[in-house]
């Protein structure tokens, strides 16, 4: 009768399963980044200006003004709706209220009327913001 031999343990890891998975969420990943981008698109005007300092380590709020006039604020829950006057008053005076060093921008449409513009930034200082940054994008080069 022939003895069986006992098979050497294999001290090695399979890691083809643990690709498969990586892949997989790399195309979820991939697939859903789009999707995540919040925000309202708006045409900026175009002129040279200084880049915004990116050593804070503080997030700038960035509130828009679209075409229509609607207001959006990059802080809080649902940042792609339209705020109220009131509710963005109540926005940014609680924000200053926990955060009083927070740098605003606003982010007007190129097509807006300035009147619009300016009515946020009046708003904006009712709530308390003392200084507030005009957001452009570069000139095309041509």
């Amino acid at each position: 009768m022939k003895r069986r031999s006992r098979k050497k343990l294999m001290s090695e890891i399979n890691v083809v399963p643990y690709i498969d998975v990586m892949l997989v969420l790399l195309v979820i990943f991939i697939v859903t980044a789009p999707l995540l981008s919040q925000g309202v698109h708006v045409e900026l005007p175009r002129t040279h200006s200084e880049p915004i300092d990116p050593g804070r380590k503080q997030e700038p709020v960035i509130v828009t003004v679209d075409v229509q006039g609607n207001h959006y604020i990059s802080y809080g829950d649902h940042q792609d709706t339209p705020k109220a006057d009131k509710e963005l008053l109540r926005l940014v005076r609680g924000l200053l209220k926990h955060k009083p060093d927070t740098r605003f921008y606003v982010k007007g449409d190129g097509r807006a009327r300035y009147e619009q513009v300016m009515q946020l930034i009046n708003l904006l200082q009712r709530a308390g913001v003392e200084g507030v940054g005009l957001m452009t994008e570069p000139p095309e080069r041509g």
